[in-house]
């Protein structure tokens, strides 16, 4: 697959809509996520997890180096995962790792952790701090995939943080990364509107008078 073939909208911040309620609460969660290795936003369909994040990217996060992924069917297949991977963390941290991309021109696909183990020094050695978005990883089903990121997560560069927005949980050692408090939840109870955040939207939002 050539690079030219990646589709690039796949690493784009959905914009910020018009209409949208802001939630203070929940974007202060979000920054004090940002100590840690992990964030995980987890709820059904409609929550408004990626929103939230399109969000934070547009005020709080403005400043922030961000690489961001939308994950489709299409990337179980795990070379295709890592390519976009890469190119994502190449578009967000210019240099750092591009001289990793020729691995995933291998005639045989390389195990995951050939990959992950020169690209986790890559990034410790770069020391910039930065966020790694994956956006909808519900679709992902693929084994070696759920692998690679535990590997991640268990050598995550200080410099580093993960989040992933689901519809469901990943499986991933999330029991251990709460017993280690290396872990910020968001679930469908957290992004509910309050009374307050309800009334805004439908007074101000859909222009009613209740």
């Amino acid at each position: 697959m050539a690079y030219s073939s990646l589709l690039s909208t796949k690493f784009f911040v959905p914009p910020v809509r018009a209409t949208l309620i802001s939630r203070p609460r929940l974007l202060e969660r979000l920054a004090h996520g940002l100590d840690g290795p992990l964030t995980l936003v987890s709820a059904p369909a409609g929550y408004g997890k990626t929103t939230l994040f399109a969000e934070w990217r547009a005020g709080p996060g403005a400043s922030t180096t961000l690489a961001w992924l939308s994950l489709d069917v299409e990337d179980n297949d795990p070379p295709r995962f890592f390519q976009y991977l890469l190119v994502c963390l190449d578009a967000a941290l210019p240099g750092v790792v591009h001289d990793l991309l020729p691995l995933l021109k291998t005639p045989e696909p390389l195990p995951y952790d050939a990959i992950l183990t020169p690209l986790t020094n890559a990034l410790a050695e770069n020391k910039q701090d930065f966020v790694l978005v994956l956006d909808d990883y519900h679709v992902i089903e693929t084994s070696a995939i759920h692998a690679a990121l535990a590997f991640l997560l268990g050598h995550l560069p200080p410099c580093m943080h993960l989040a992933i927005l689901s519809r469901t949980d990943p499986p991933l050692p999330l029991a251990r990364l709460r017993a280690r408090n290396n872990i910020i939840e968001i679930r469908e109870a957290d992004l509910r509107f309050t009374l307050d955040e309800a009334s805004v939207f439908l007074n101000e939002g859909m222009g009613l008078s209740l």
